[in-house]
């Protein structure tokens, strides 16, 4: 009988990150509800994942009361989602504007990016060497569907596919903290790419996915590298960090 194709698990940038390391004990409060921490969670992925699929844009007001009509919920967990996601810099708070998606500056972006590759050059090196055919399977399950949203014009989903990429790799690696750290860096880029409306194609991202789980299965480690860090390079230098600012006279100049 052939043998069935591998089962695909699609983990989201969050959720990856949250479910490779164990929670911390905490004392409850007497009379807490259980199922507020839950809620939390619940709302604050939810904006996650609206930025990773770019459905929420950089300065959007979050207001507190819609989205807690929205989930049927209090203000109060509300505010507990947009504050934590505010130590993670998807979110800023002021008390004068409100809650807003946040719009990460040049500076901010270009060190991201920065982060990004050094944390994840030595990610897929370990991942050469480190990761089982089982998780090369998985890893190919996962490209399928990559191809799979950009054969359908699937905008959302092969957003947030792209992105999990890279956190599906981490936490494959059975590392809590990189797996979190990423996962916070990928969803940042989301915002940056929103900002500086990247140019670099979700068919070009595709393939050089492709190219690098070539690498792993291949357990050539070097070329891991150089081919992590090109992609990564490709999507930051296409992001217009330094747009060209035309003097007035060439600006307002009428085209032939």
């Amino acid at each position: 009988m052939p043998q069935a194709a591998p089962r695909l698990q699609v983990i989201r940038p969050v959720a990856a990150a949250r479910a490779a390391r164990p929670a911390a004990p905490r004392a409850r409060r007497k009379g807490a509800d259980p199922a507020a921490g839950g809620t939390t969670r619940r709302i604050a992925d939810s904006i996650v994942t609206a930025i990773v699929e770019r459905r929420l844009m950089p300065g959007t007001k979050l207001a507190e009361q819609k989205i807690a009509d929205i989930f049927q919920v209090s203000r109060t967990l509300v505010r507990q989602a947009l504050n934590q996601l505010s130590r993670d810099h998807l979110v800023t708070l002021d008390p004068g504007r409100g809650a807003r998606v946040a719009e990460p500056s040049v500076a901010e972006a270009q060190q991201v990016f920065e982060v990004r590759r050094m944390l994840e050059t030595a990610m897929i090196r370990q991942a050469s060497v480190a990761l089982t055919p089982a998780q090369l399977a998985e890893l190919r399950a996962h490209l399928e569907a990559e191809q799979e949203a950009i054969r359908r014009t699937d905008v959302s989903g092969r957003t947030r596919l792209l992105a999990d990429f890279h956190v599906v790799i981490a936490a494959m690696l059975g590392n809590g903290v990189l797996a979190a750290m990423l996962g916070e860096l990928v969803s940042r880029s989301s915002l940056i790419a929103l900002m500086f409306q990247s140019a670099h194609s979700a068919e070009h991202s595709y393939e050089e996915h492709v190219a690098i789980v070539d690498a792993i299965e291949k357990r050539d480690p070097r070329a891991a590298v150089k081919l992590m860090e090109s992609h990564l390079l490709s999507v930051e230098q296409n992001l217009h960090l330094n747009p060209r600012i035309p003097d007035l006279a060439s600006a307002l100049r009428p085209r032939a």
